[in-house]
Formats: C-alpha cells, sequence, structure tokens
C-alpha cells in the first residue's frame, strides 16, 4: 500500500546551503497542505548532525566541512557524497500520527522498493546492527537500509509537531539515479504531481537567523 494517496515532488534544482536546506524543510513543514517528496542538492561542502548530537564529535569526523544541526534526529551525515530528500507530512495525514518506527519502516520500505528497481540489492534493517556510532552510516538502527554487504546504505531522522511529521533522509555513496526522485514518488503515493513552490526568500533568512545560521543553534550540544 501507498504511504499517500497524493504527493508533490519538488526537485529542487537550487543548491543550498546547510542553514538554507534546513530552512527550506522547516517552511515546508509549517505551510505545506499536501505531502511533500523534495530531492535537493548542496552547494558547498556540509555534512548536518542530528538535534542531539555533539558538535565537538561533528568537527573531529569532518575537520574543514560545513556543519550545519537539522531540526530532526539521527547522526552525522556526510552530505558531499549522497543523495538527499525530505518527505513532509502534513498533520491530516495518517503518516503524521503513526508511532515514529512505524513512519520510518514505512518510507524506508518505499525507498527499498525504489533502489531494487535501479538494480541495487537493500533489505530492512532489523536493528542488532546496532553500533552506536556518532556517524550515522556506521549505526544502523531498526529500519533503516542495509546493502547486499550488510553495510548501511540509507538513513534519516524525524521530527513530529502539531503541524505534521518532517522526515529527512539520505542515501550514502550513491550518484543522484536518473529518475530516482519519480520513481520514489511513485512508490510513496497512488498520484503525484512535480511541482516548484514560491519560496519566500525573506521568510529563508529569518529562520536561518534565527535557527540554523547560528552558532547558539549548532553549538548547542
Amino acid at each position: 500500500m501507498h504511504v499517500f494517496e497524493q504527493l508533490r515532488l519538488w526537485v529542487d534544482a537550487v543548491p543550498r546551503s546547510g542553514p538554507e536546506a534546513m530552512a527550506v524543510d522547516e517552511w515546508l513543514l509549517e505551510t505545506t497542505q499536501l505531502p511533500v517528496l523534495r530531492v535537493y542538492r548542496w552547494a558547498g561542502e556540509w555534512a548536518s548532525l542530528g538535534y542531539f548530537g555533539a558538535i565537538g564529535a561533528a568537527r573531529e569526523s569532518f575537520p574543514g566541512v560545513g556543519l550545519v544541526r537539522r531540526w530532526t534526529g539521527g547522526g552525522l551525515v556526510d552530505h558531499r557524497a549522497d543523495w538527499t530528500y525530505s518527505v513532509v507530512a502534513p498533520a491530516t495525514e495518517a503518516l503524521a500520527r503513526w508511532r515514529g518506527a512505524e513512519s520510518y519502516r514505512r518510507i524506508h520500505a518505499a525507498l527499498a522498493a525504489t533502489l531494487a528497481a535501479e538494480g541495487i540489492s537493500v533489505q530492512l534493517s532489523r536493528g542488532v546492527e546496532v553500533t552506536g556510532a556518532a556517524l550515522c552510516f556506521e549505526n544502523p538502527v531498526h529500519h533503516d537500509l542495509l546493502g547486499a554487504d550488510g553495510r548501511k546504505l540509507a538513513g534519516a531522522g524525524q521530527r513530529r509537531t502539531r503541524l505534521g511529521l518532517l522526515h529527512q533522509g539520505s542515501v550514502a555513496g550513491l550518484c543522484p539515479h536518473e529518475g530516482r526522485a519519480e520513481a520514489f514518488a511513485g512508490q510513496l503515493a497512488g498520484s503525484w504531481n512535480a511541482e516548484s513552490p514560491c519560496l519566500a526568500l525573506a521568510d529563508l533568512a529569518s529562520r536561518m537567523a534565527a535557527r540554523y545560521a547560528r552558532d547558539g543553534w549548532n553549538q548547542r550540544r
């Protein structure tokens, strides 16, 4: 079964800095009326750390790389060679009301089917491979995606608010595949439309200044 009946697909053609990329996702969570799959790229070299991550460990792991703290959980993610996406579900959607493990599993099951159609062998982690490592792709948790060799290929972090669910995901070490965004949208929803929203640049600048570009946010732990 599909996760959504309808979905908006936004293949964001503008490479964005870490703070701007995070601000866009927050804006989507607060404004969208329909589920959105956003696929995007990074401007420059960036890594992100989860809401509860330690900035010291991030600096040690990625010296000289731009760091931004996500609003979602999860570990350290190197975005220099990944395929990055977000799924945003407003509170009216069932996905936003499911338990975290179930929403995580359903999205990753759709991603697994997408990758399998590309010839990439993947399976959902049963959670027994957890290592506790700070680096996201060295610590497979329950319902992450593992490759044929048992190594983690995809992970994500989530955040729920009264407005809905934000799921920020990454596929590691795989070059962007032609048509992957569209195929993933088709796995997630019964029907979807490609659409680019009109961003309010002043709004994004305000969100970056208040949170993602501020030292007090990124260095809080």
